[in-house]
């Protein structure tokens, strides 16, 4: 009976027990799974788990060829799990450190790093699950870095942006940095050009490695749009060349030249000399980031003299064969002193002769006709003292004097170019306009921006603003051929087999309110003279050796030659009918 009851007993404390320990399995499951489910599977998670930023490039920048200015390339930073690669089980630490020496040796000679630098971002902190190796690298280093198959190395993908033609057009297409765009067309259609980044997560195993089938994208990255512009990159290439050879040539501080086609006034060329690399921004000076052309402001000089032809034509003051009796030195009726640059004996001019021979008097005695409203309605009209429309970085507002401003001396200053600023584009916006019947259309750099849904945004506006009539815009470019058949500089002008029509311009740089020996010299022109098809001004800014629109004439007669051969502009079948000079 003994052995029956101490046998229940037995039984009895090994059925407690398994009680007792299911009991405790119980407490802890339901612990685990109930109790303390959210924080154990976050804390699970997040050791398994591990989040990436998607990077979307950047949208590119083309010519009107499609030829890319601007473009985005994958690079690579490798990363790390030190606790990953540190930790070992059973391994001592002697053994650690030379497995992970190696680790970093092997690493080092591939992105052609110092292998100490290596190992200190592995050890640095051995319990982090994250440090950088190294930054940016290409492709192929990075396909053999991960061919070393060695556990806890990553690769996180972005992209970098990169400028195949390097100085081509950096003036215009600008460059990103650190903290983003900064720089022309990089900053201005950063809207078009910026994109999206998406973010995923991917799991990994206790060994560090990707469990394969465990990403999962939380957000679809967006790549940027394509910017197509006006600008042909190869007459570019030629502008900037032809402008740089002579800006060294003649001493000079800066240089531009701007090709704009005149049906529709795209800018097929617009350099800058000196002009930065967006590859090596650090190798150009702070003033020469931009674009000079649209940012600085000149007195053009006898450029603004079609300008002011122009007006005396349409307004009906003037023909081209208005008569004017003009000395070297005329007294106006107001006491001013207007002179020419070079001496001569009285002259019978016409207004074509005016133009001819850059005459300050000449101008002023015609010019003076005009009323000072309609003068500044003109030149308001012609797009002077106003951004242009590409509204580039830079460009401010200011120009034209305001009436209350106009003395005795201005009111006639103005008219041969002393005494009001432009910038480059726009002077060569207006002549575009006297090119173009009389219509000044918007000066375009953008053609549009192309979405990755293929939708285009960004297209300019074709609206035009009717400046002069078309009857007068064909006479005051007859007249300026004469400047190319029979002016100073007609033999550097003349190009074979074409009619061209052009105007001078040769200004003093003003220091402290006066003038000094600096100039600013320049030639603008239109060809082929009876079918306009394309307008080139080129201008240099204080020349040390040449000072005076000389200079400028032999890059305006080799990039127009450049220019109609490029495009097959057929030649001219008529001869030049300008206007009589003299009377």
């Amino acid at each position: 009976m003994r052995n029956a009851s101490g046998g229940r007993r037995r039984l009895a404390i090994a059925v407690l027990a398994v009680f007792a320990i299911v009991a405790v399995f119980v407490f802890r499951l339901v612990d685990i799974q109930l109790v303390r489910a959210d924080e154990l599977n976050a804390d699970s998670l997040s050791k398994r788990a591990i989040a990436l930023t998607t990077y979307a490039p950047r949208g590119t920048i083309v010519d009107a060829n499609g030829t890319v200015l601007a473009d985005s390339v994958t690079r690579y930073d490798i990363t790390a799990s030190p606790l990953n690669i540190n930790a070992r089980a059973g391994e001592d630490a002697a053994k650690s450190s030379a497995r992970v020496m190696d680790a970093a040796t092997k690493i080092a000679a591939l992105t052609k790093q110092d292998a100490g630098v290596v190992y200190t971002a592995l050890t640095k902190d051995p319990t982090s699950d994250y440090a950088i190796v190294t930054k940016a690298v290409d492709t192929d280093t990075m396909r053999a870095v991960r061919k070393l198959a060695i556990p806890g190395i990553y690769f996180e993908n972005h992209p970098v942006r990169t400028y195949p033609d390097g100085a081509v057009a950096g003036n215009l297409v600008g460059f990103v940095g650190t903290d983003g765009p900064q720089n022309g067309l990089e900053k201005t259609q950063n809207a078009c050009l910026a994109s999206t980044d998406g973010s995923s997560t991917y799991e990994r195993g206790a060994d560090g490695v990707q469990i394969p089938g465990s990403s999962v994208t939380s957000k679809e990255a967006v790549p940027g749009g394509t910017l197509k512009l006006t600008i042909d990159s190869d007459l570019q290439w030629f502008a900037q060349q032809a402008i740089a050879e002579q800006a060294t040539a003649i001493g000079a501080k800066s240089a531009t030249a701007i090709v704009v086609r005149v049906k529709d006034a795209h800018i097929m060329a617009l350099a800058d000399w000196p002009s930065v690399d967006p590859n090596n921004v650090n190798g150009s000076g702070v003033s020469d980031l931009g674009s000079k052309a649209f940012t600085d402001y000149y007195e053009p000089g006898s450029t603004m003299k079609a300008l002011s032809a122009s007006m005396l034509i349409d307004s009906g003051v003037a023909s081209p064969v208005s008569q004017a009796t003009v000395p070297f030195i005329w007294k106006t009726p107001e006491g001013s002193r207007i002179q020419d640059s070079d001496g001569h004996a009285t002259e019978r001019l016409t207004l074509t002769g005016v133009l001819q021979q850059s005459s300050n008097v000449g101008i002023s005695m015609l010019g003076i006709k005009v009323p000072f409203a309609t003068r500044f309605d003109y030149m308001t009209k012609f797009g002077l003292g106003q951004d242009t429309a590409v509204d580039f970085q830079g460009e401010s507002a200011r120009g034209i004097p305001s009436l209350s401003t106009w003395d005795d001396q201005r009111k006639y200053d103005m008219l041969y170019g002393q005494g009001v600023a432009v910038t480059a584009a726009q002077l060569v916006d207006a002549y575009q306009g006297i090119a173009n019947g009389g219509m000044r259309l918007p000066l375009t750099l953008v053609e549009g921006c192309t979405r990755p849904d293929g939708t285009v945004t960004d297209v300019p506006s074709a609206t035009g603003t009717r400046v002069i009539s078309e009857q007068s815009s064909k006479t005051v470019v007859n007249m300026l051929e004469s400047v190319v058949t029979g002016g100073s500089l007609s033999k550097a002008l003349k190009i074979p087999g074409y009619r061209v029509a052009a105007k001078s311009g040769t200004a003093q740089v003003a220091v402290n309110g006066k003038y000094g020996s600096d100039r600013i010299v320049s030639l603008a022109g239109i060809a082929p003279a009876e079918n306009p098809e394309y307008v080139v001004l080129v201008t240099y800014t204080k020349p040390d050796i040449m000072k005076s629109s000389a200079a400028a004439a032999p890059t305006f007669q080799k990039i127009m030659s450049q220019v109609l051969t490029k495009y097959r502009v057929s030649p001219s079948t008529t001869p030049s009918t300008s206007p009589p000079t003299t009377w």
